[in-house]
This record gives structure tokens, C-alpha cells and sequence, in this order.
């Protein structure tokens, strides 16, 4: 298995703060792959927390999938649970949050599933046990609970798909 720390590195250019989060993020990631790792990586997970989620404001668990070429514009109050999938060549902006949703006292639903090429504007909330496809954009301020098919474009809270393209054969 082959793991490369920058391969965000490229995506971010300018941005120093997101090239910093992810580099971070990448070599804490590198614990999830066995418990010996882990173990060892204990004290860097420490500071991985203090220094990404309380002094530069993004919750970017470890143990959350993040595809490749992930790209964050103005890093600040940018929440993803742990439990959250992302696809490759994903862009987030700040105040966005991909989280689950309480069903009950102390149950909880699954996370969101981004699909590749997914473009999410500033303050959007992408909550719940849903699936969004590829080549997605996503406006700001949205409130997005329901599945989004590949090539949409999504606006509102609640969210409602705006248009589709139409896939080439």
C-alpha cells in the first residue's frame, strides 16, 4: 500500500493553512492503518488535535476517508465527523459541517458519503445517513438531508436539486 502525505500538497497551492492541515492530517491518518501504529502515534494524535482542531478551528478526525486532492478554502469552523467518506478531488469551504444526525438519546445516524469531484460552498451542513454523487456542487448556506444524484447542482435549505446535467455517452 502506497501512502503519499502530500498528495494534497499540489490542490492547496497559496493556501499554507490548508497544506498545513492536511499534511497533519495525512501522517495522523497513517494510525488508522494497524493498533501498533496507533499506539506509537498516540502522542502525535495529541497534537495533531490541539494544534488542527483548537488552535487552527478544523475538526478533521484521523480516522475519517479522505479521497485524494482534497482542497479547503479558508479553513475556519469546518466540522467533519469521523465517520464521514470523502471522495477525490473534494472542496470544502469554512463553516461547513458533515456530521450525523441524533435519532435518539444517544443513538445516532450514520454519516454522509461524498462522491469524487464534489464542490461544497461556505456554511453548508450535510447531515444524515446520505449519499451524494460525483461532480456535485453544492451552494452556500444549503441544508442538504437527502441523497443528491451525480452531476447536480444543489441550493437552499432545505436543499433541492436546481439542475442536472445531462451524462455523455
Amino acid at each position: 500500500m502506497s501512502y503519499n502525505i502530500f498528495q494534497d500538497w499540489k490542490s492547496n497551492k497559496g493556501n499554507i493553512k490548508a497544506r498545513i492541515i492536511l499534511v497533519f492530517f495525512r501522517i495522523a491518518h497513517l494510525a488508522t492503518i494497524n493498533r501498533l501504529l496507533f499506539f506509537l502515534f498516540i502522542p502525535y494524535l495529541i497534537v495533531y488535535r490541539v494544534l488542527v482542531e483548537w488552535i487552527l478551528c478544523v475538526e478533521l478526525p484521523y480516522k475519517t476517508k479522505v479521497g485524494a486532492n482534497f482542497i479547503i478554502y479558508h479553513g475556519q469552523s469546518l466540522v467533519i465527523n469521523d465517520g464521514s467518506i470523502i471522495g477525490k478531488n473534494c472542496i470544502v469551504r469554512h463553516c461547513t459541517t458533515l456530521g450525523n444526525k441524533q435519532l435518539a438519546e444517544g443513538k445516532y445516524s450514520a454519516c454522509p458519503v461524498l462522491g469524487d469531484n464534489v464542490d461544497i460552498g461556505c456554511n453548508v451542513c450535510i447531515i444524515g445517513p446520505i449519499s451524494i454523487g460525483d461532480n456535485v456542487k453544492i451552494g452556500a448556506g444549503s441544508v442538504v438531508t437527502k441523497d443528491v444524484p451525480s452531476n447536480s447542482v444543489v441550493v437552499g435549505n432545505p436543499g433541492r436539486i436546481i439542475s442536472m446535467a445531462q451524462s455523455i455517452k
